[in-house]
């Protein structure tokens, strides 16, 4: 008896040195835990979340950022860059503020957003008649539609709206609305953007007395090629370093969707649903380091086992203190204890090699808190065309113990899914 006793502490002290994982060797790939990120499961003609890939295991998360909150917040931050700059906007004095709008993926919930977001804000907003709506209540309501080109204001799926600028009224007009899609299919797009604003130039001229843009790659791909030597003001999405630098250059504005956050949280629930431990440590419970996020960072749907961080108008008030965009954040970026928690080794793809707010400000914050996490991530990046490129690269899921998921499309979970089946 005593023999079997002495085995069992034995036992028990192997397992408390080599942590609390509760996925040894030889776990089914579909029990391991699955993090989708930045590209949120869901249908993309109608946004309705894929609660099937959402709910795949007990061990299945969404990490991204308040999509309709940060949209909005952009909406605003244009119409009031505009009620401060009155004088001067209208560039050919017709009583018209002509702006064009940079779409990045017609079937993506986060452009559809700030789509809708920036039509709310300027009143250029219509009922979106694909899901039936004849009234705008919320920001979900929006057809969030491209029109193409709108010169004359009679397109059907946007409105003139009208803003009051010291003491005026004027018309506001969504001249021209596009997809930003290259030939190989590639969606957000920075070079087509800087084409169609060269397209768009020469057709309205100065008409066009404002760019909105869907993200700062495509954002200052039209600043750069036409908008900063115009002077027009033009506003981007993700708080890129070259965006948020150019803002000393005449770039208006940018939103901050808080990258580190979204990291952090990324390999976060990763390391806890592969520890089995409460999906909360180090994320509203501080852990045994001292890692913890404020709550005015981010908020968790239970029902939809969604994490999101908030966003932050970045703004020339404020510019400067969002200068480096790939600085870690000291609060949860301490290190954890290799013999509680030994390094495991994960897979994590990003959907595109080209997008910028991915690969230049989203990659070196994961950069940051892997190691810290003792987290040995494996990263492969897609071409941002077809979702076989990156599946295909996922050889041998029997080699990790998690998987970080960032589609090309929104609804092609099932194709994730088969693979770890």
């Amino acid at each position: 008896m005593k023999k079997i006793l002495a085995l069992l502490l034995v036992l028990v002290m192997v397992v408390a040195l080599c942590g609390t994982s509760a996925f040894a060797k030889g776990v089914p790939n579909d029990q391991k835990p699955v993090i989708w990120f930045n590209r949120q499961p869901s249908n993309s003609m109608t946004g309705e979340l894929d609660m099937d890939a959402l709910t795949w295991n007990d061990n299945t998360y969404y990490v991204g950022f308040d999509a309709k909150q940060g949209a909005e917040l952009q909406g605003q931050m244009v119409v009031d860059y505009l009620q401060a700059h009155g004088e001067g906007l209208d560039r050919n004095g017709d009583g018209v503020i002509g702006y064009v709008l940079c779409i990045g993926d017609v079937g993506h919930n986060d452009s559809i957003a700030r789509t809708r977001g920036a039509r709310m804000a300027l009143g250029t907003a219509v009922p979106d008649p694909q899901q039936g709506k004849t009234e705008i209540k919320t920001i979900d309501d929006v057809d969030s539609a491209q029109i193409g080109t709108n010169i004359d204001g009679k397109a059907t799926d946007v409105q003139d709206g009208k803003i009051t600028i010291d003491g005026k009224d004027y018309v506001v007009r969504e001249l021209a609305s596009k997809e930003m899609k290259n030939n190989s299919g590639a969606t957000w797009d920075a070079p087509t953007a800087g084409d169609a604003i060269n397209t768009w130039s020469a057709a309205f001229g100065d008409q066009i007395d404002v760019v909105v843009s869907n993200n700062d790659g495509m954002g200052m791909a039209v600043f750069n090629a036409w908008s900063k030597e115009q002077g027009v003001p033009t506003f981007g999405y993700d708080a890129n370093s070259d965006a948020v630098a150019a803002i000393e250059d005449g770039y208006c504005g940018t939103i901050s969707q808080n990258a580190d956050v979204q990291a952090y949280l990324t390999l976060r629930t990763l390391r806890n649903a592969i520890d089995g431990v409460d999906i909360m440590t180090g994320i509203s419970i501080p852990d045994a380091a001292g890692n913890v996020l404020s709550d005015d960072l981010f908020y968790y749907d239970d029902a939809t086992r969604c994490f999101y961080a908030l966003n932050g108008a970045v703004t020339a008030d404020n510019y400067k203190d969002f200068l480096d965009a790939t600085a870690p954040n000291a609060a949860f970026n301490k290190q954890l204890d290799e013999k509680d928690f030994p390094v495991v080794k994960v897979w994590l793809n990003l959907y595109n090699a080209a997008d910028n707010f991915l690969n230049a400000t989203y990659l070196p914050q994961l950069q940051n808190y892997d190691k810290c996490l003792n987290l040995d991530v494996e990263y492969v990046k897609g071409d941002g065309q077809t979702e076989a490129n990156i599946i295909d690269r996922l050889g041998n899921p029997d080699a990790y113990e998690g998987f970080c998921i960032n589609m090309v499309k929104t609804d092609n979970g099932t194709s994730y899914m088969a693979k770890l089946a």
